[in-house]
């Protein structure tokens, strides 16, 4: 941990350019309680450019949870016995009732983004383990920014129930993009490969595919390919293409007026009562009788 600085050096506030705003929470207890607005809600959010000296310490922790996001420079974060290091394009969420401080690096003073926040559905991200998350996207701190800024400009507004739910969505988005957005190069490698045979599938619909085919057009082992596409989809590759087919077909027989043999041609099935059949196993009535319900539920 760097060497902490004087007291006559540290900061908690007044930078130039900052932005910060208080929600009186207290004052509007029936908001807090609304069922879209309990599971998320902030109490205080802010931004501050190029903070030096910026420095907070809280022995004791708070009841809220504090979300960081440094936009550039850096600086260091202490939760009780452990420092982490935030930079440019990083977040971290200090869990609550935690010992905490941090402060900006006397070098390069970071920019950050934060909100003080609880709720129920805090319990569903990763607040408590304690990590530094790394955003790798060129476009992160954009929507990030954009985010943040719609807090901005809804808290600048009237206090209404209606801001209050749409303060928690944001909320939510924002932890969203955080711990649920794919971050480039953490998907495995499995799901690349299942993600790249689905979309191939997606353009040969008309075709007759193979795993013997979908095994050398992706250089992968008939058994690799079954393993894989039970894993993340609980079928195996020509049943979830079966699948994708017959979803087409519904497509095709409730938004065209092709006869059904036709459907069944277009998805490479010459013969119509072998499609019919298919159709039936999978979508459990036939053809005809799915494309007549549609009618009818058309003319109610």
């Amino acid at each position: 941990m760097e060497e902490q600085r004087p007291d006559t050096e540290r900061k908690r506030d007044g930078f130039r350019g900052e932005r910060m705003i208080v929600l009186p929470t207290e004052a509007f207890s029936d908001y807090v309680r609304h069922p879209l607005v309990r599971r998320l809600y902030l109490t205080d959010v802010g931004f501050f450019p190029s903070a030096a000296h910026h420095y907070r310490e809280r022995k004791e922790g708070i009841e809220e949870y504090i979300f960081l996001y440094c936009m550039d420079g850096s600086g260091q974060i202490t939760v009780e016995d452990r420092t982490y290091t935030l930079r440019g394009e990083e977040a971290f969420c200090i869990p609550r009732n935690r010992s905490h401080c941090y402060y900006a690096s006397e070098e390069d003073p970071w920019s950050i983004l934060w909100v003080h926040f609880k709720g129920e559905d805090t319990v569903h991200f990763p607040l408590e383990e304690g990590r530094v998350i790394s955003f790798q996207s060129q476009h992160a701190t954009g929507r990030m920014q954009y985010l943040f800024e719609l807090l901005f400009r809804v808290l600048e507004g009237n206090y209404t129930l209606g801001n209050f739910i749409y303060i928690s969505q944001v909320l939510s988005l924002i932890l969203a993009e955080t711990y649920n957005r794919e971050k480039k190069d953490s998907v495995p490698e499995q799901n690349r490969h299942v993600t790249a045979v689905v979309r191939y599938m997606y353009r040969h619909l008309d075709e007759n595919l193979s795993l013997g085919a979908l095994s050398e057009e992706f250089e992968l082992s008939k058994s690799y390919l079954n393993l894989i596409f039970q894993k993340a989809t609980g079928h195996t590759p020509m049943d979830f293409f079966q699948e994708l087919k017959m979803k087409e077909a519904c497509k095709l027989l409730r938004s065209t007026e092709l006869y059904i043999y036709q459907i069944g041609q277009r998805l490479g099935y010459q013969d119509p009562y072998y499609f019919s059949r298919i159709f039936r196993k999978v979508v459990g009535v036939s053809p005809t009788e799915y494309q007549e319900k549609g009618r009818e539920q058309q003319d109610m």
